[in-house]
């Protein structure tokens, strides 16, 4: 028998699964890594500059950051031990002082972080974090977490995700485990197709793909079209006025006011390209990869 949110995942969504991202940590039953390293503590961050040197992050943080860069993904969950909260960006502060700060999406991540906790054996009911979940900075502030990076870099909506009050479970738990968040993770999943806008981004004279930005006015953050097929994925909170810009350098921008209801809305585009007088002939602002001058009359 078909479990029909599996079902919907599997026709729908790229699923990358990474099963450790430290492993010789894990195996050593510890924090760091090989070298000690805290790798959650070794991205570069938006507030302090300690991990601002390329050639000095771990070579796990190194694969990380370039997975990212490479596949545009639209969100991500890191699963940790030791508590039992979804938590959501930011994970620090400017001062590094314990407060809420939430992030330009801090409506959204509360959503997906909500999905996850009441689709849970018991995280909503957790005395500690209200609803089961938190905001990072509002729990204990961090700094060089991959949680903000994801998000501020890559544009990857991530939610950590504290799973087990145990930091480290007997095996023998796992199944129990595997259980309580069977159908939090399915369900946050699905809300990837479920919820949100997705499109595709065209140019209007020859139809070919474009790799470019979208943006929420009012929202500080922006995501971008991957480049072959030039479709997106921008996850917002159902039952809002959105206006949507699409923007690309030597191009128009576009852009249109939604209503998004509580199922994902398609928002496409296409953008005319910017054409400039240059030496009495006419010039498309996107540029040619070909070597040698090029001339558009």
């Amino acid at each position: 028998m078909k479990d029909p949110l599996a079902t919907l995942i599997v026709d729908n969504v790229h699923l990358h699964i990474l099963p450790s991202m430290n492993p010789d940590g894990f195996s050593l039953r510890r924090r760091g890594n090989a070298n000690n390293i805290d790798l959650n503590r070794d991205f570069p961050d938006q507030f302090f500059h300690m991990n601002d040197d390329p050639g000095a992050h771990q070579p796990e943080t190194k694969a990380i950051m370039r997975w990212l860069e490479e596949i545009r993904f639209t969100a991500s969950a890191s699963l940790h031990g030791g508590a039992l909260v979804a938590n959501y960006p930011w994970d620090g502060t400017e001062n590094k002082k314990k407060y809420y700060y939430g992030c330009p999406d801090d409506e959204t991540f509360k959503y997906m972080a909500s999905i996850y906790s009441r689709s849970h054996h018991n995280m909503s009911l957790s005395e500690e974090f209200p609803g089961g979940i938190t905001n990072g900075a509002y729990w204990y502030p961090i700094y060089g977490g991959m949680q903000d990076w994801n998000y501020l870099h890559a544009g990857c909506f991530e939610l950590t995700l504290e799973i087990s009050d145990d930091k480290w479970p007997n095996a023998s738990e796992l199944p129990t485990l595997f259980e309580y968040n069977k159908m939090s993770m399915l369900n946050l999943v699905a809300s990837l197709v479920k919820t949100g806008i997705h499109g595709r981004i065209f140019s209007s004279d020859e139809g070919k793909p474009l790799s470019a930005s979208i943006a929420i006015k009012g929202l500080n953050s922006m995501i971008h079209a991957r480049e072959t097929l030039a479709d997106y994925h921008r996850l917002l909170v159902p039952g809002g006025k959105y206006e949507v810009i699409a923007t690309m350098p030597g191009y128009k921008s576009r852009s249109t006011s939604i209503m998004l209801g509580e199922e994902a809305m398609t928002v496409d585009f296409v953008m005319d390209p910017v054409i400039t007088p240059i030496n009495s002939f006419l010039q498309r602002g996107w540029s040619c990869s070909l070597p040698g001058p090029h001339l558009e009359v």
